[in-house]
């Protein structure tokens, strides 16, 4: 067995106005029985959490170890000015012309952290993919969910050119996510087949499944296990080796290759049971374009990447392009796709 990290700690004169000014910095809540004049506050984050704990001892020199961050949806330059309004002090610059380099900051009581150049920004300034995410999967999943909440009515009509219902696409599409995380959660993940939980259809002609929602719940009920199991995902995602591999019938993939398709599979078939519902569905173009680059990699690479993705699941049209009737994707780790093409 290993240790994990489980606290940062952080000396300070105010855990509970630092711990503050933290918050605003990370998006992430203090504990709810922290409170002002406390010797301790805790702030939790993914990874680890950070304590901060009251020292009469000043901070004298630089700190010997220090936090660098990387903004999630703004680049490095819109997260330095952000930071500045909140209270932080821009003590070293760093950053290069070419779009390259970090800046140096301090907080409320001089502690050193660095911003560093968001994961977009690595990708345009090297020319590399940008990854599918644990976070994508959340994000996929919580705007499918938002965009179905409004619709009382309709889950028995037909999901877009499905034979399914919108209820029972919901469920597949959960039972879906459900699969791709168990995939990952032996210790030895199989190679040649599923994970062996029984799948069935309710009605003949209907999604074979491990995963069905409660017809006496309702709408948000069945919502509720889509939100679910995509939340299973995600953590499959976030917490499994990137060097882990695991059976599926489009390829061995690794985690990265299961989170992008689930929200291939979130974002298509949001699309079906939308039309069925009669609701509007648009994800963002930069979700599209990653899932794409990851499990699609002959796809176009110009125009709307969500038509495009439309059109690689076979869903729309594409201007000088066939339309598909048969489709796959590619679900092996990009270096054994590149190592099968070169033969």
């Amino acid at each position: 067995m290993t240790s994990h990290v489980r606290h940062i700690t952080i000396d300070c004169a105010d855990p509970y106005a630092l711990g503050t000014f933290w918050s605003r910095v990370l998006g992430a809540p203090l504990a709810s029985d922290d409170f002002p004049g406390d010797p301790e506050a805790l702030l939790e984050t993914p990874g680890a959490a950070i304590l901060f704990v009251r020292s009469d001892d000043p901070k004298a020199v630089k700190n010997r170890v220090h936090l660098d961050i990387q903004p999630q949806d703004r680049t490095r330059d819109e997260e330095v000015e952000r930071l500045l309004a909140l209270g932080a002090t821009l003590v070293g610059d760093h950053r290069r012309p070419d779009g390259r380099g970090w800046a140096t900051l301090t907080d409320l009581e001089g502690n050193e952290f660095c911003v560093e150049c968001s994961a977009a920004e690595r990708a345009a300034l090297t020319g590399s993919r940008l990854p599918v995410t644990a976070d994508d999967v959340t994000t996929a999943v919580r705007l499918a969910v938002d965009a179905l909440a409004g619709a009382a009515e309709g889950w028995d009509a037909p999901a877009g050119t499905l034979e399914w219902t919108c209820w029972e696409t919901v469920e597949h599409l959960s039972d879906d996510l459900f699969a791709y995380a168990v995939q990952l959660g032996p210790r030895t993940p199989p190679l040649d087949g599923e994970v062996p939980y029984r799948w069935a259809p309710e009605r003949q002609g209907g999604p074979y499944n491990a995963v069905f929602a409660d017809r006496a719940a309702g709408p948000a009920g069945l919502l509720a296990t889509l939100e679910a199991s995509g939340a299973l995902l995600a953590s499959m995602a976030r917490t499994t080796p990137p060097e882990v591999r695991s059976y599926h019938g489009f390829g061995i993939s690794d985690p990265e290759g299961f989170a992008a398709m689930g929200v291939v599979e979130t974002l298509v078939h949001t699309h079906d049971v939308a039309e069925g519902l009669g609701l509007d569905w648009a994800p963002p173009a930069a979700l599209c374009d990653r899932a794409l680059a990851r499990l699609f990699p002959d796809a176009p690479a110009g125009g709307d990447r969500w038509t495009v993705l439309l059109w690689a699941t076979g869903r729309a049209e594409l201007p000088d392009h066939p339309r598909r009737t048969k489709w796959r994707w590619d679900g092996r780790p990009p270096a054994d796709q590149t190592a099968s093409s070169a033969g």
